[in-house]
């Protein structure tokens, strides 16, 4: 029997094991997507407080809810370890480590390399190894394969390769794993197949495409397509501040077209791991065969300067009621990068609180889903919003539109708003500026 055939028999009848490296927001929910699928899964990850976590029980990824998992551990089906040695007997293996990117803006692999490194070391013969990490065209070919074919296994026979991205938007629920569709892309037809078999027990629709190469690229086209929007609308408000317009009143107009516009929002800036990220995987590569990626460089310099262009707003507004920004005190309403969430990556919170405490503003920030804020500047710990909270702020700054807020009330109760998210309608008691 060819280890080709005896893996789709372990896959169909369930008694295939899977690993998962990475039990973060991408790995957690997609090692109980394999359980509840009726598979074994061993989640491993360096960080042991995770893994004592998880073999708990509980959960430190918002996706994912203790009553959800707890049983699954309870059965014996999920278990977690910081041991790469626990692979050694597993039939198929997801990467979904980190690729962040270095202050150079060129990718860190190292999450990669040190994951491939690992499983080679534990053996990946007669296994599949797929990888779900976010990164750049070529890095399955030119990183995972070598490691796994140092023994003389051969790809497609010995030992199968795919790459898969990861499309979990955190905080989603009209989406779940089972409906996300999910491109898949083998070193050879036979790995495809097998990637094919795995994922289709979890995704109703598996999209195969010819090569993990393109599987790469479509993840960094997704991801750039929405950068490239949210800076093209992001400028458009600076242009239609620029012309005393209303850009919330241009973008809802255009919105009404039936066909040929997808309406995209401006903001205080991008944030999360994947938009602010992904194109740049896809900038650094092309600069390597000599292209230069000109949208994708000019959007995030864009997007990268609304924050500051969100603290002059702010400064503008505090000037008009003749007061200073140094010492006054500014009042950060949501810190997360997306609503109703509390992830904090990349947020552009971060960089307007850095801004505005670097020009002398006294800040405080409320956020329902985020108790405490550590960033390179500075510590925080979110405040209570109270009347009195929202009365003492010289300005409000709308960072984050959370469902939680109740905007009219604070509308009534602040004095000084700037709003960012086009959350407050109408202009309450006091004064409303817009982005």
């Amino acid at each position: 029997m060819s280890r080709k055939t005896e893996l789709l028999q372990k896959i169909e009848t369930r008694e295939a094991r899977i690993g998962v490296v990475g039990m973060g927001y991408v790995g957690l929910p997609l090692a109980v997507a394999l359980v509840e699928a009726g598979f074994s899964v061993v989640g491993i990850d360096v960080d042991q407080a995770k893994v004592a976590l998880l073999n708990a029980g509980r959960s430190y990824v918002e996706d994912v809810a203790d009553g959800a998992l707890r049983p699954l551990v309870e059965s014996g089906k999920l278990r977690a370890s910081a041991d790469y040695a626990d692979l050694a007997d597993v039939d198929a293996i997801s990467i979904c480590v980190p690729t962040p990117l270095r202050k150079t803006k060129d990718p860190d692999i190292s999450y990669i390399i040190n994951a491939a490194d690992n499983i080679a070391r534990c053996g990946g013969t007669g296994k599949l190894i797929i990888l779900e990490s976010t990164t750049y065209p070529g890095t399955t070919e030119e990183i995972i394969v070598p490691r796994l074919i140092s023994n003389g296994d051969v790809i497609g026979q010995d030992v199968f390769v795919a790459f898969s991205p990861e499309r979990i938007d955190p905080g989603r629920t009209d989406y779940t794993v089972w409906t996300t569709p999910k491109v898949i892309g083998g070193m050879t037809p036979d790995c495809l197949d097998v990637a094919m078999a795995l994922y289709g027990t979890i995704v109703e629709q598996p999209v195969p495409v010819s090569s993990t190469a393109a599987a790469e690229m479509v993840k960094l086209l997704e991801n750039t397509f929405r950068a490239v929007n949210i800076g093209l609308v992001n400028e458009m408000a600076l242009m239609c501040d620029k012309l005393g317009l209303n850009v919330w009143e241009v973008v809802d107009a255009a919105a009404t077209k039936p066909y040929g516009f997808m309406k995209f929002t401006p903001g205080p800036g991008v944030g999360g791991h994947c938009i602010p990220l992904d194109p740049h995987y896809l900038s650094w590569k092309l600069k390597t065969v000599n292209y230069t990626a000109r949208f994708i460089e000019l959007a995030a310099e864009v997007n990268s300067h609304m924050p500051d262009y969100v603290v002059g707003k702010v400064a503008d507004a505090l000037n008009t009621d003749r007061k200073a920004i140094n010492g006054s005190r500014v009042l950060i309403l949501g810190i997360a990068y997306k609503p109703n969430v509390g992830d904090v990556r990349e947020s552009p919170a971060l960089d307007v609180i850095h801004l505005l405490q670097e020009r002398g503003a006294v800040v405080s920030y409320h956020d329902p889903y985020v108790a405490d804020l550590t960033s390179e500047w500075f510590e925080m710990a979110s405040v209570e919003l109270t009347a009195v909270t929202l009365q003492q702020a010289d300005c409000v700054v709308i960072i984050t539109n959370h469902a939680d807020y109740d905007w009219a009330w604070i509308a009534e109760q602040a004095g000084l708003i700037v709003d960012t998210r086009n959350a407050i309608e109408g202009e309450g008691n006091g004064r409303v500026v817009y982005l």
